[in-house]
């Protein structure tokens, strides 16, 4: 338990240490992110602390800026998917019977595609740009969640406070969103938690295959694609943004399983 919870301040500290970073990132950043400043791939010194990419341009300015985008995206997208999910676990969850077949259905039949595959068979067909990743990887990713408010609903409506709403003849939607989902939020907090690792993941993949976050516009997995060429030659290009999204993803993992067992969350 005690380890648990040093595991989840660990996290919720590294992940405010790049949250401030990244808001202060203008104030900080020592070049324009897209100014070419220097020679190319220069090893980090004093003058350009992560070193040069392969334009000349100085990576730690690029780190910084690139961890607004990827914060940023995952914050959005799992935004979208927390609000969709939250509405279909919630309306299936509390009314049951026919409707709650059809949405758990659907959510199956979602669940059935590889969603790496959905969420690139879709951006190919889009212009990629930061608003059509964030968008795509909230529309591909709410499933979980409207699982976990569904079952949420499933129990909490069975609750004698439920039932004495009912009887006082609040409506439907005063109960499910005055009275049942403010006790169903553990589970949204938690899978928000995750599921923000898992965009950033995501979002790094895309920019990597070059449908995500478009140049010159930096974030980190745009910042990897521009590696692959130099990973001999110059390989803090590549080390430095792999390393910030795996700090980032690890903090968020363990503040998720922090959060996990403060809350008692299942599953």
């Amino acid at each position: 338990m005690r380890r648990v919870n040093r595991q989840a301040l660990f996290g919720a500290a590294l992940l405010g240490f790049f949250v401030i970073l990244a808001i202060i990132a203008p104030l900080i950043a020592p070049y324009n992110p897209d100014e070419i400043v220097e020679s190319q791939t220069l090893a980090p010194s004093l003058s350009h602390l992560f070193g040069t990419d392969d334009l000349g341009r100085d990576l730690f300015s690029r780190a910084l800026h690139g961890a607004r985008i990827s914060l940023t995206v995952g914050f959005v997208a799992v935004l979208i998917s927390v609000l969709i999910g939250t509405l279909f676990g919630a309306v299936s969850g509390y009314y049951g019977g026919f409707l709650d077949s059809v949405i758990m259905r659907f959510v199956d039949v979602m669940l059935a595609f590889p969603s790496i595959f959905l969420i690139l068979a879709i951006q190919s067909m889009l212009t990629p740009n930061i608003y059509n990743v964030m968008a795509v990887i909230g529309l591909t990713s709410w499933m979980g969640v409207a699982r976990l408010v569904r079952g949420e609903f499933l129990r909490i409506r069975e609750l004698q406070y439920v039932e004495a709403a009912r009887a006082i003849g609040c409506s439907d939607p005063r109960i499910i969103f005055r009275h049942i989902l403010p006790n169903a939020q553990s589970p949204i907090i938690v899978a928000a938690t995750l599921g923000m690792a898992g965009a950033i993941l995501t979002e790094s993949a895309l920019s990597f295959l070059g449908l995500g976050v478009q140049p010159p516009m930096a974030s980190w997995g745009n910042m990897l694609m521009d590696s692959q060429a130099y990973l001999f030659d110059a390989p803090w290009m590549s080390i430095i943004p792999g390393l910030l999204i795996l700090l980032t993803v690890l903090s968020l993992y363990f503040v998720g399983e922090g959060l996990r067992e403060k809350l008692n969350v299942r599953g």
